[in-house]
């Protein structure tokens, strides 16, 4: 699976997202794909090389109808998510492969209120269309509600992180310790990689280490002073990882 950045690379070109485009909808031949796109079908082809070999798409030689060589006929066969959460104080980047499977495979995993399309496409191969409209405007429903959920966490999210700004500046002394803070804000359910931390902003893996002591020590502090001496979780709730030494 390609990262991120590779995944901007290839689809920054307008080009090969009208490729990818004409490719979900049936598998297309070079040449026709040049004649709908009106560029010339060698570029096309090396766009398509382009995504053959980061994965978007695949290709198959198919005997001709005319009696000549074979052709090849490209086609999409991977499932990509790619999302981008930008604004002040946010900044989250990430792409994904989709859950394959059919649809009995994909019900644990969709939210309540699927069951009657899942009965309904059970493991047949093929849907009438006016079936298959009626089941994607209900889905349709379903993905706008989700993404309003969503935008509105992401919004809580950044909310959370414009709040808590003047907090690290009291906490931290220095441009290190603020970034610091700032990668266990953005991963606090684990630890932070204290050797990528490091390369990334050119410091040291000691140097590094000794900025998450002093962190650590002023974070315990600080909760200690607001809950108390003693520290601890209560049942089912795991101590923060940044406690555990």
């Amino acid at each position: 699976m390609v990262g991120f950045d590779e995944f901007l690379s290839i689809l920054e070109n307008k080009s090969r997202r009208e490729i990818l485009e004409l490719l979900t909808k049936e598998p297309h031949y070079a040449l026709q794909l040049s004649d709908l796109l009106n560029i010339s079908q060698q570029a096309v082809v090396k766009h398509l090389d382009i995504l053959e070999e980061a994965g978007f798409v695949s290709v198959e030689k198919v005997p001709s109808e005319k009696g000549g060589p074979p052709k090849k006929v490209y086609r999409v066969t991977e499932s990509y998510c790619l999302r981008l959460d930008l604004g002040p104080s946010l900044f989250k980047a990430s792409g994904r492969m989709m859950p394959s499977g059919g649809p009995m495979r994909l019900s644990t995993k969709l939210p309540t209120g699927l069951e009657g399309i899942i009965d309904k496409m059970g493991t047949r191969r093929s849907i009438p269309m006016n079936e298959a409209m009626s089941i994607l405007v209900e889905l349709q429903n379903r993905l706008e509600q989700i993404d309003e959920q969503r935008d509105a966490l992401v919004a809580l999210h950044q909310q959370v992180m414009m709040k808590v700004a003047p907090s690290i500046d009291e906490l931290t002394e220095n441009y290190e310790e603020r970034q610091l803070a700032h990668a266990m804000l953005d991963q606090p359910r684990r630890p932070v990689d204290l050797d990528l931390f490091s390369q990334s902003i050119r410091i040291q893996s000691s140097q590094a280490e000794g900025i998450m002591a002093g962190l650590r020590d002023r974070l315990i502090r600080d909760l200690a002073k607001s809950k108390g001496n003693v520290i601890a979780g209560g049942e089912g709730s795991p101590l923060p990882w940044w406690l555990v030494r």
